[in-house]
């Protein structure tokens, strides 16, 4: 009897000690799937299946639902030799929310992985690793995404701001959102650091025709932000603004303390198309991008986005959108 006993006491501690354990894996596990959001990479970048959720005490409802509604590509423009001191901090933190991201280099770099554009490297060429990546997409994701994200090793952005500026777009307009410049482009053009984006149709346009003609585009030299911005309007793809609803900036093409302070340099006022609007009132709440942003404030951003919150304080959603 008392073995019996001492039997029964055994097992059921080793069951308890089991389904603790179970328990446990389960929830690191979620709790992993949750904080990364971010499948294994393809051999042409990598894809998300679902919005990855940060802070599991957040409803992502409705994040989750333009994750599926607003489909963007992402694609960095990098260097090899910025990779691990630039790429990698983008790789492990804002990208993760794009539902296909690809880092678009001079040279394949299969580890990272990196596509290679077989371009060269430097600013002079920097509108032929553009138009490079352009003709890729074209070539090989025209069909998976609705938008199509530039950005830079440096850049920083905040994706459900970006899919909710989207979602009352048509990607069947040729159209495209970024920060926007005034000069050398009638229509104006988009700083390449704050990142721009554009439609499905932009893109089928610069893919299709974009190579047909150097009068329409031009495919090598020139400041990058110019020449893609001329190319664009002479594909007739549309630069629309993207203030919100009370004239406040979404897309900013400098890091976010300089913009929160208003410390612009000079030059800029003459080039702003929205007249050099900065400091904490002139920010959307639901503020896009970022530039020149150090990976250790890309982390703080993470932090700061994600997971920071004042106690006592509800987050209610706001309608700030142009209505058109």
């Amino acid at each position: 009897m008392v073995r019996l006993r001492n039997l029964q006491f055994c097992l059921g501690v080793t069951v308890g000690i089991s389904a603790t354990f179970t328990v446990l894996v389960m929830r690191w596990s979620w709790t992993s799937i949750l904080d990364t959001g971010q499948e294994s990479h393809f051999k042409r970048g990598s894809s998300n299946n679902s919005c990855p959720c940060s802070s599991v005490t957040d409803d992502y409802n409705i994040a989750q639902e333009l994750f599926q509604k607003v489909r963007i590509v992402c694609w960095i423009m990098t260097s090899p030799t910025n990779l691990q001191s630039r790429a990698i901090h983008v790789k492990n933190t804002w990208t993760k929310r794009c539902n296909v991201v690809l880092f678009m280099s001079s040279v394949q770099n299969a580890s990272f992985p990196t596509i290679g554009l077989n371009v060269s490297e430097g600013r002079s060429h920097l509108t032929a690793k553009t138009m490079k990546a352009f003709k890729y997409l074209y070539d090989n994701h025209l069909e998976d995404a609705d938008w199509f994200l530039k950005a830079d090793d440096d850049t920083y952005v905040i994706m459900e701001n970006l899919r909710y500026l989207l979602s009352e777009e048509n990607p069947k307009e040729a159209i495209y959102f970024g920060a926007r410049f005034k000069a050398y482009v009638k229509q104006g053009y988009t700083s390449g650091g704050g990142g721009y984006v554009i439609s499905k149709e932009a893109l089928r346009r610069i893919g299709s025709e974009g190579f047909l003609d150097k009068r329409v585009c031009t495919v090598d030299g020139g400041p990058e932000d110019v020449q893609i911005g001329l190319c664009l309007q002479n594909l007739g793809v549309r630069l629309k603004p993207s203030l919100d609803v009370r004239g406040r900036t979404r897309f900013h093409c400098f890091k976010p303390e300089d913009v929160v302070t208003a410390k612009f340099p000079k030059w800029y006022y003459n080039f702003d198309f929205d007249h050099g609007k900065g400091g904490m009132d002139n920010i959307s709440d639901y503020a896009i991008s970022f530039h020149y942003v150090k990976g250790d404030t890309m982390y703080a951003l993470e932090y700061y986005i994600y997971h920071l919150r004042p106690y006592g304080i509800p987050n209610r959603a706001q309608n700030v959108n142009v209505q058109t």
